[in-house]
């Protein structure tokens, strides 16, 4: 008879996330344990079952058949736990930590606004909110959701759409004043076009002029990380940028930011989307409140370009 301190469930989730993940150092990051813990763990569920799961002579995570037969029984009972637990708590309100990760433009213009309604709405649920534009691995950063702009590259992940937005080229009045407005293409290659230091999916301007689309590559004197910070250098007259519509809405309703070759635009789109890992089960209320939430609250639409004011309008 098994000892009753012995956490049987337990087991089974760190065994059955190790052979999903491949290794006993992606499931120790992922329960926030070390590797050494993760090994040892699975050592006296071997000893306490009196058979090898693992073989040992490799180093890929290699299960032995009793190991393949342990993993699917294993599965079918933590889904059977969270059907159970799923069914209890019915009705309940959603509880616990979620870690989001989004890009600093969506973050400052989309999300954070909303978190006192999301908040008074779930209250027993605590937001962690980590801003980047980097690409991050949601298992290593140990995202529950991540907020990601431009096209989804092939992956595990489940995807919610949140909207798009248009991409615009802005500048400040006071660099304006300084360097004049660009009236073509060829006026723009002389202007100070300020960029990211990390590579995107179209790395480059795109203009549309007599018929064509021309890709014209960023290249000013600066280039930052994420577009808030960008969009900042532009409000301080540092050089022009391109950037979401969403981000700079504001600002050039207020005169702060001039548009600049509106009628070169291409008018594409950059795809936002709310992603998360599946594995195949419900997710946890927690998880699934925000994303119901940003789906709901966090639309992203593109403004028509005739709402917003032209650069050479806006200056007069």
């Amino acid at each position: 008879m098994s000892r009753p301190s012995v956490n049987r469930s337990g087991e089974m989730e760190v065994f059955v996330k190790a052979v999903e993940l491949g290794g006993f150092s992606a499931a120790a990051r992922h329960f926030r344990m070390t590797p050494s813990a993760v090994s040892k763990l699975v050592l006296r569920l071997e000893e306490r079952l009196g058979v090898r799961l693992v073989n040992r002579s490799t180093r890929k995570l290699q299960l032995t058949p009793e190991g393949h037969a342990f993993y699917e029984r294993a599965m079918r009972i933590l889904a059977d736990i969270d059907e159970a637990e799923r069914c209890a708590s019915a009705g309940e309100s959603p509880t616990g930590r979620v870690r989001l990760n989004v890009n600093a433009s969506f973050g400052v213009h989309i999300l954070m606004p909303l978190v006192p309604e999301f908040r008074a709405r779930f209250p027993a649920v605590t937001l962690d909110i980590i801003q980047t534009d980097a690409v991050v691995d949601l298992m290593e950063a140990r995202a529950d959701v991540a907020v990601r702009a431009g096209p989804l590259k092939s992956s595990t992940l489940i995807a919610r759409k949140l909207g798009a937005t248009r991409m615009m080229i802005v500048a400040a009045p006071s660099y304006v004043e300084r360097n004049g407005m660009p009236s073509s293409l060829d006026e723009l290659r002389a202007h100070d076009r300020l960029g990211f230091c990390y590579a995107r999916a179209v790395d480059g301007w795109p203009l549309r002029e007599t018929g064509e689309t021309v890709v014209l590559p960023a290249s000013g004197t600066v280039q930052v990380s994420d577009g808030e910070g960008l969009r900042h250098l532009a409000l301080a007259g540092a050089g022009l940028a391109r950037l979401a519509e969403f981000a700079v809405r504001e600002d050039i309703r207020a005169g702060r930011l001039l548009t600049v070759l509106e009628d070169l635009n291409p008018g594409d789109l950059e795809d936002i989307h709310a992603v998360f890992l599946g594995q195949g089960g419900a997710l946890p209320s927690r998880v699934r409140a925000v994303l119901d939430f940003l789906a709901s609250h966090a639309r992203v639409r593109p403004m028509l370009p005739n709402g917003l004011r032209q650069g050479r309008q806006a200056s007069q």
